[in-house]
């Protein structure tokens, strides 16, 4: 098994776990869970608010079961050549987080409105180190290494 491999399977599994904590304990604090959010609570208590809120989480939970089903049809399908760009993609792809997503994080944790505080901070160093993995297992494989 090639460490591109390796390094998408991991991924997989993670988000695997997301995907069920998202659509069966949605305001957990673990995983992609929302709880860490303090607006979860408080949006118990405008039926409208929070039925937006759950059918958001319901999508971002569905658009990640399409993604871990790629990637399983890439594992078990693609060659090389396939696992080599779906690294790339997925290392673009994760990045984004620091265009659109990791700036709302951060002014509401700013705000305190994350608990605990600081996981804006601690999120991002995970993003980053699941896209520092990503590219290790690129340029190993790249290199040669790890067949």
């Amino acid at each position: 098994m090639s460490i591109l491999s390796i390094a998408i399977i991991i991924f997989m599994v993670l988000e695997t776990l997301n995907v069920i904590t998202l659509y069966f304990f949605p305001g957990s604090k673990l995983a992609n869970g929302i709880g860490v959010f303090k607006a979860w609570e408080k949006s118990k208590s405008d039926p409208e608010t929070h039925l937006l809120i759950r059918y958001l989480v319901n999508w971002v939970a569905g658009t990640k079961l399409i993604f871990v089903a790629l990637l399983f049809v890439i594992l078990t399908t693609g060659g090389l050549e396939t696992q080599l760009f779906t690294m790339v993609a997925m290392i673009v792809s994760i990045s984004s987080f620091f265009w659109r997503l990791f700036p709302l994080i951060k002014r509401s944790d700013a705000n305190d409105g994350i608990s605990p505080k600081g996981y804006s901070t601690t999120l991002s160093w995970m993003i980053i180190g699941f896209m520092g993995i990503f590219s290790i297992a690129l340029t190993l494989r790249l290199l040669g290494y790890f067949l």
